[in-house]
């Protein structure tokens, strides 16, 4: 690798997306967005994109995490050295923007670093989905408020042009935790839907299944979304079938035709900014039984909503649990007549949520 030269020695070339991507897990999301990611950005922008990928990722995650924390630095160092590669052959230049698909990720501040000293004009931008300032998050549960993190969350803030959020809840979580020590420019937090359109296509296959006396605990099995009350519910009422997810090792063929077979998917989550499997029930007919608070609270429609009170913790869920139970059967036993209900959630959803025009449209804002 030769020396960086300065901005005189670039070449001139048309405007990059660059895609800083996550790390894909099979068995999740980020898999799906490594691979339809790049398309639709190439399609609703027409210009080139380039994947800065760190080679192969741990399918292992630490438990109770959607990735592995040892192997996402290894990942993350890769993309580093990537990026910095680029800058020295004079691959970056002016007009560039470049996305990080998980925004929590340090290398961003060295991106900002090579391109202010090297005098290359750029944009980036950020996808959160959790960190410290989240108290139910793994970060925040295992780190908390010390400084060095809510200093590092900060400074990856404003290396970013753009902040992306899916939903308000989390805006609001984060600027709200942030505020008490730091003057955060709420201009650079945007709120856009998630660039996930293509699972109305790929979960087709599964819409129209034969259901069956189902209701599916699709969540990480991890404290803050309570499964003990998923598995005591099971033994409330054994006339119905409990699955959760994550006590077998399916793929995603088979967690989706999970999905298909159920009549519902289940929530008593204490931590949840989006919440794509619950949007992938609903897709495939599956209604959604929610708590109404954290992003819960703006995305769901009030049929589907229950109490946050009766799912605070285990206790208020044993003092509530004859309502939980009343509302299940309720929609167990009245499933068809809530048809018409769940394809207006889909619409919502689709159309708010889980398409990624306004991602795409403040990418191509200069």
């Amino acid at each position: 690798m030769g020396p960086c030269n300065g901005p005189e020695e670039r070449k001139e070339q048309l405007m990059t997306i660059h895609i800083v991507d996550i790390e894909a897990v099979d068995t999740r999301y980020t898999a799906q967005w490594k691979e339809y990611l790049p398309k639709q950005l190439r399609h609703a922008t027409n210009e080139k994109v380039n994947v800065i990928s760190g080679g192969e990722t741990p399918q292992a995650t630490t438990p109770g995490a959607f990735l592995n924390f040892g192997g996402t630095n290894v990942y993350k160092s890769k993309q580093l050295e990537t990026i910095g590669e680029m800058f020295c052959k004079g691959q970056v230049t002016d007009g560039d923007y470049f996305l990080y698909t998980d925004a929590w990720n340090p290398t961003v501040i060295q991106l900002k670093y090579m391109a202010e000293l090297l005098g290359v004009d750029i944009r980036i931008g950020g996808m959160w989905h959790a960190g410290s300032y989240d108290p139910q998050d793994f970060l925040g549960r295992l780190i908390g408020d010390k400084p060095w993190v809510r200093h590092a969350e900060m400074s990856m803030y404003e290396c970013y042009d753009d902040n992306f959020f899916a939903s308000e809840f989390h805006i609001d979580l984060f600027t709200d935790t942030m505020m008490d020590n730091y003057n955060v420019d709420m201009d650079k937090a945007i709120r856009v839907g998630w660039p996930m359109e293509y699972l109305r296509s790929s979960l087709d296959s599964y819409k129209g299944m034969t259901k069956r006396d189902l209701i599916l605990f699709p969540h990480r099995v991890a404290p803050e979304k309570q499964v003990e009350i998923f598995r005591d519910l099971a033994e409330r009422l054994p006339q119905y079938e409990f699955v959760v997810c994550q006590d077998y090792q399916l793929t995603k063929n088979e967690y989706h035709n999970l999905l298909g077979e159920a009549k519902m998917v289940f929530s008593a989550n204490l931590q949840e900014t989006l919440g794509i499997s619950w949007y992938e029930g609903a897709l495939v007919d599956a209604i959604p039984m929610v708590p109404d608070r954290l992003s819960y609270s703006e995305m769901g429609l009030d049929i589907f909503k229950y109490p946050s009170a009766w799912t605070e913790n285990y206790d208020a869920y044993l003092h509530h649990k004859d309502k939980i139970v009343a509302q299940i059967v309720n929609y167990m036993e009245n499933y068809d007549d809530l048809l018409p209900n769940i394809n207006k959630q889909v619409t919502k959803l689709n159309k708010e949520f889980f398409s990624g025009s306004a991602l795409y449209e403040a990418i191509s804002n200069e």
